[in-house]
């Protein structure tokens, strides 16, 4: 049965479609103002006019007028027609120019330049065995995950993750041996070499690009000295008698994530722990039709499915697995104990034990 056309439902679809093209289309702009500074000094000088702006950053006014506009048409800057001036009002600084906020957001702008970069790739991947690898991909998307997902490692990991595990920080206090599996640029495996000098770190990814930043921002932090970071599988990462093994953000993406977690319980100590971190999500899809999920089954779409049908098995849990599969991977890995010991509205931190 066709149903009639309904045309206030028409009109409020086009306008959300129109919305969304408005934010489509602002998004290079934000990652043009990223890398010429305009956040930056934007945050730092108060209300500015397009010269000013111009002359602070050595850019063509004309273009920066343009770009202030677009901004203030989103509801990203606000503008004052008696002065001629923008400016950031303190919420907007708290999204783009403060990279030490919980809601900084410029990373994950990176991420989608990236996965618009790689769209033809994965447009092929549909075509063929929805494979294309991270080994495929621009290297923008590494770059913008380390900044995307260090938002909330800084606010989160530290101060209520670890402690939301059992006797793990009373362990990191004392001098613990940690892994960090799939550690990419290296974020999490230095905030917490940073807190817990005591304890040594050993961070694992297979690509060696993010391996080779890692090692740089081990440096820069200073704790290179109690961090060591190595090019290696979740499946064939070496050591073994860990107090800790963590994988943040990546379970999900690995093409056989049983036989990593294998792996992880078989590298742990007798009395060890394996943190989980992955994003937040409900079982069924309708419990995802929201903002949060919307954003994730895209990024699942461009990014962590086509990931994970590139590798052996290729099981493709996808960035919206859901705590009831998530605990099926890990109980036919052979962990007995498993809980989530902590939540955001991003993300959910699984404890497992033996």
């Amino acid at each position: 049965m066709v149903r009639e056309l309904n045309e206030q439902k028409l009109e409020t679809f086009v306008t959300r479609i129109l919305d969304d093209l408005g934010a489509a289309m602002t998004a290079p702009l934000v990652r043009i103002g990223d890398e010429l500074g305009f956040y930056d000094v934007l945050a730092q000088s108060g209300p500015t006019t397009p010269q000013e702006l111009a002359h602070r950053t050595g850019t063509v006014e004309r273009m920066v007028r343009e770009w202030l506009s677009a901004h203030a048409a989103a509801g990203y800057l606000d503008y004052d027609a008696a002065s001629g001036r923008f400016s950031m009002n303190p919420e907007q600084a708290m999204v783009f120019g403060n990279p030490d906020s919980p809601v900084y957001m410029l990373g994950s702008f990176e991420v989608c330049q990236a996965v618009m970069v790689d769209q033809p790739k994965v447009t092929k991947a549909f075509r063929k065995n929805g494979a294309a690898g991270y080994h495929e991909r621009c290297n923008c998307l590494f770059s913008g995950m380390a900044r995307f997902f260090g938002v909330s490692y800084k606010a989160h990991l530290v101060q209520e993750w670890l402690p939301a595990l059992d006797g793990v920080v009373e362990k990191l206090e004392r001098g613990a041996h940690v892994a960090d599996i799939g550690c990419g640029h290296g974020i999490s495996t230095t905030l917490m070499a940073t807190a817990f000098p005591r304890s040594k770190f050993w961070g694992f990814d297979n690509h060696e690009g993010s391996i080779a930043c890692a090692k740089d921002t081990a440096t820069r932090d200073g704790v290179g000295a109690r961090t060591t970071f190595e090019v290696a599988t979740a499946k064939n990462f070496p050591g073994d008698n860990f107090d800790l093994v963590c994988c943040f953000d990546a379970l999900h993406d690995l093409g056989d994530p049983v036989g990593a977690a294998r792996r992880v319980l078989q590298a742990l100590a007798a009395d060890g722990t394996f943190m989980a971190v992955e994003p937040r999500a409900g079982d069924a899809l309708q419990d995802n039709l929201n903002p949060v999920g919307r954003l994730y089954y895209a990024g699942s779409t461009m990014i962590c499915t086509p990931v994970s049908l590139a590798q052996e098995v290729g099981l493709a849990l996808g960035g919206q697995a859901g705590p009831r599969r998530l605990e099926a991977v890990l109980r036919e890995a052979g962990f007995r104990s498993i809980r989530i010991a902590a939540e955001t509205p991003f993300n959910i931190v699984i404890e497992a034990r033996r």
